[in-house]
């Protein structure tokens, strides 16, 4: 047994451990959700991901972005998350792309090659063409919703982007999904709380 694992081998079993082990996971935006969603992954057992970011780590990151230390203010985050991973599992494959998605180039990526799509981008319209974009392409879908300006953890659900309430994010997702013609669906992650921030940035 993989002693950095077995502690989650005992939770899922080898069958689901082996499984995880096989997919083909790419994560748009390693921010403060995306880098701690893709670090989770490799941590349970991921071995295959690839992670897309146009960014550098900026001082104004550290208090809340994982790839972000004083050390690496200025290094694109992609390469840091990819050094920090191999440290944790040599055997994965992490493969960083420095790259923005939008939906002007999103055929610079090839969906067939994955098999989950983790959306953690923040740009409204990029947002809403991975989503759907992915989604056609038969790829499994999370959607990461708003959280900026939110404290309470019990006001997070999860829920299919049809069912999301309480969420304007969610809500603009939506309408962009219907405008173009987006049929099917996918998992969402949101909070119901009202953002501490809202004022401050009308």
């Amino acid at each position: 047994m993989n002693l950095r694992l077995s502690r989650m081998e005992s939770l899922v079993g080898e069958r689901v451990l082996n499984r995880l082990a096989t997919l083909r996971i790419a994560i748009f935006g390693v921010g403060g959700v995306g880098s701690v969603c893709a670090e989770s992954l490799v941590r349970s057992g991921a071995c295959n991901l690839t992670l897309v970011d146009s960014d550098v780590v900026a001082e104004s990151n550290i208090n809340r972005q994982l790839p972000a230390l004083v050390s690496t203010v200025g290094r694109p985050k992609v390469d840091v998350l990819a050094e920090r991973f191999a440290d944790i599992n040599p055997d994965a494959k992490i493969t960083a792309v420095q790259a923005l998605y939008s939906k002007d180039a999103h055929d610079q990526f090839d969906f067939k090659n994955f098999d989950i799509v983790v959306d953690a981008i923040d740009s409204l319209s990029h947002k809403i063409d991975l989503l759907a974009t992915a989604s056609e392409a038969g790829c499994k879908v999370f959607c990461s919703l708003g959280a900026a300006g939110k404290l309470d953890p019990t006001m997070v659900r999860t829920a299919n982007i049809w069912k999301t309430s309480g969420c304007p994010l969610g809500k603009l997702v939506r309408k962009g999904l219907r405008s173009r013609g987006f049929a099917g669906d996918f998992m969402a992650v949101y909070s119901e709380e009202p953002s501490k921030i809202v004022d401050r940035e009308a």
